[in-house]
């Protein structure tokens, strides 16, 4: 179940992005039972405490160093190891799984591992997610000693993964010894879940299966504190934004995805209820706000919004954003005409008022909550009345002859309709950021992409993790060709674990999304046999359907198949279209991305 907060509930969620232990796990540590003497190990405490914070599935590739560390994960109760064909795609799993149930974890080993996994570990960093890494380091007794060891670049200082790790995590441990294991264990995965941020954790690989008395008694489940608004500031803040907003004429919200990371989702649709004010997302926020609110007005994204969105946001006299997160591909190559001295920025803890103060310790949540109550004494509907007498309903696409080649606009005309709310949806970096965002949610829906980092090929992983970690929802993926190249391999995975996703690959020819930025030859790609590919993967075990369409007849069948007779199955749908079959959105926003990237060096 979601706690209409961004995240489905893997474990006890609390204000402001951190995590509560359950009631019945309140006991003091003299209660906690004791452990058996054989048990009372490392490897069974990190596994304990994964689960302990809602992890039921650990993303994994075996390595030398890691293997004594793993049987330990197989051994736990709860926990589930998931073997995936690399390490990147377990680094991108854990990032959706995260998405999914609000913290994940992958395992891999020294440097070989931690490198490859590091570029979803950084994707994760940037998207505010708290993904646990764990790494099978060296043995304990090789540190200092200069000796060269296997799986490194061939120097006996073993700190360059670490080093790599530094700037991409918000706390790392390298644990060679018993004696303060317990404390570095439990400080890295705290700090995950307040900081929402990944970490990084490295065991020496000869320590897992070692007994030591830190670990004789179960471990106490955390009970994390919640972080309190400063009281002064908080009522600071309210007074200024209130007498703010009170005069203006037109004012309009817009969720940003740090709502994602305080939580504050449902206190952002309780404040649009009660202010009236006309409410948009930024792209990166859809899916944290429900699409049926009375006075929804769609996607604010510069010049590619929902149509009639940008010229009610721009026009307003106020503006008040909640968790944003202003670049250049969300603000269009900076081509937002949003003025700061009409902006309320709302971040998870702290509020900025126009070009006035900055108030600090003031937690979204609280804020926004509080926020709803004094708005409600004078709602101001007028940003969305405004919306309503401009508003045109978008017309269909026009209709397909028969045998016509598929459009992608008929595609995702298909796909809105097979929308409910036991869906979500994934986006994958390129054209399907455009199509997608167009999609109306039904309630209960969710949606995820990754527009911080935008790796191409994160999707698949991705898919991956979230499948696994909500399995109240089918998943349906948007995948261009260019990206599944990157990172195709763990459909494989998706097959061992019984998933059920729906995959749409749209094979156009290229890096679709890169023509539109700056086209060269290095933007086409060798056409894969990608229905064979998956067939061939299959091999016969599990549950697996594919097909491959070329007209909207095709893909109307294969639709009915995947929802219905083959609705238990991983369905794998090839879309062939048009090299040049782009939405109108990706051509003018690769415009201003482009002429944002070319800008000539300031004078020295």
């Amino acid at each position: 179940m979601e706690n209409g907060n961004g995240y489905s509930n893997g474990h006890t969620a609390v204000a402001n992005g951190l995590v509560a232990c359950p009631a019945a796990f309140q006991a003091s540590p003299a209660a906690a039972p004791m452990v058996s003497s054989t048990e009372a190990t490392l490897g069974r405490h990190l596994a304990r405490r994964l689960v302990q914070v809602g992890v039921s599935d650990v993303f994994a590739v075996p390595g030398d160093f890691n293997l004594a560390l793993l049987d330990h994960l197989i051994a736990e109760p709860g926990l589930r190891l998931v073997g995936c064909c690399n390490e990147l795609n377990a680094g991108y799993a854990a990032d959706g799984y995260a998405r999914a149930k609000g913290v994940g974890a992958c395992a891999v080993t020294f440097t070989v591992g931690g490198l490859s996994v590091i570029n979803a570990i950084a994707g994760a960093y940037s998207e505010n997610l708290p993904v646990i890494c764990i790494v099978g380091g060296p043995n304990s007794n090789d540190h200092g000693t200069n000796r060269i060891l296997h799986h490194t670049i061939g120097l006996p200082d073993f700190s360059q993964e670490l080093r790599c790790f530094q700037p991409v995590t918000c706390h790392q441990v390298v644990i060679n010894n018993l004696d303060d294991a317990h404390e570095q264990i439990d400080k890295a995965i705290a700090t995950a879940l307040k900081e929402s941020k990944p970490v990084y954790i490295s065991v020496a690989c000869n320590i897992p299966g070692v007994c030591h008395p830190a670990f004789s008694h179960e471990p106490i489940p955390y009970c994390l504190a919640v972080r309190q608004s400063n009281k002064m500031g908080l009522e600071a803040a309210l007074q200024a934004t209130v007498e703010f907003l009170n005069k203006a004429v037109k004012p309009v919200m817009v969720a940003g995805p740090n709502l994602r990371v305080a939580k504050a989702g449902a206190a952002f649709e309780q404040l649009a209820d009660a202010s009236g004010y006309a409410v948009a997302v930024m792209p990166s926020a859809k899916g944290l706000v429900a699409e049926t609110l009375p006075r929804f007005i769609g996607t604010y994204w510069g010049a590619v919004s929902t149509a009639f969105c940008t010229e009610i946001v721009e026009s307003a006299d106020a503006y008040l954003f909640a968790g944003p997160i202003f670049n250049d591909y969300s603000s269009v190559g900076y081509s937002f005409l949003l003025k700061k001295e009409k902006l309320v920025i709302v971040q998870p803890d702290r509020v900025t008022v126009g070009n006035g103060p900055t108030f600090g310790c003031v937690m979204m949540k609280d804020f926004l909550t509080e926020l709803g109550k004094r708005l409600r004494k004078k709602r101001n509907t007028t940003a969305y009345e405004n919306y309503k007498r401009i508003f045109v309903p978008q017309g269909q696409p026009p209709e397909s002859e028969p045998g016509e080649p598929l459009r992608v606009n008929v595609l995702f005309k298909h796909i809105q309709q097979m929308l409910t709310g036991d869906n979500a949806v994934i986006a994958e970096t390129g054209d399907s950021w455009f199509n997608c965002q167009k999609l109306k949610l039904p309630d209960g829906c969710r949606y995820e992409f990754q527009m911080q980092y935008g790796s191409i090929g994160w999707s698949v992983g991705a898919l991956l993790g979230y499948a696994q970690g909500a399995k109240d929802k089918r998943v349906i993926a948007c995948i261009g060709d260019g990206s599944f190249q990157v990172t195709a391999q763990d459909v494989s995975t998706m097959l061992r674990c019984g998933q059920n996703s729906i995959i749409f690959l749209i094979n156009n020819g290229g890096y679709t999304i890169e023509v539109e930025i700056h086209d060269g030859p290095y933007n086409v790609i060798k056409n894969w046999n990608y229905t064979g590919l998956i067939d061939a993967i299959h091999n016969g075990e599990g549950k697996c359907w594919t097909a491959k369409v070329t007209c909207e007849e095709e893909l109307t069948a294969a639709i009915e198949t995947a929802t219905m007779v083959k609705q238990d199955c991983l369905c794998f749908i090839e879309v062939i279209v048009h090299k040049d079959d782009t939405s109108k959105e990706l051509l003018e926003w690769g415009s201003r991305v482009s002429s944002a990237n070319s800008r000539p060096p300031n004078p020295q």
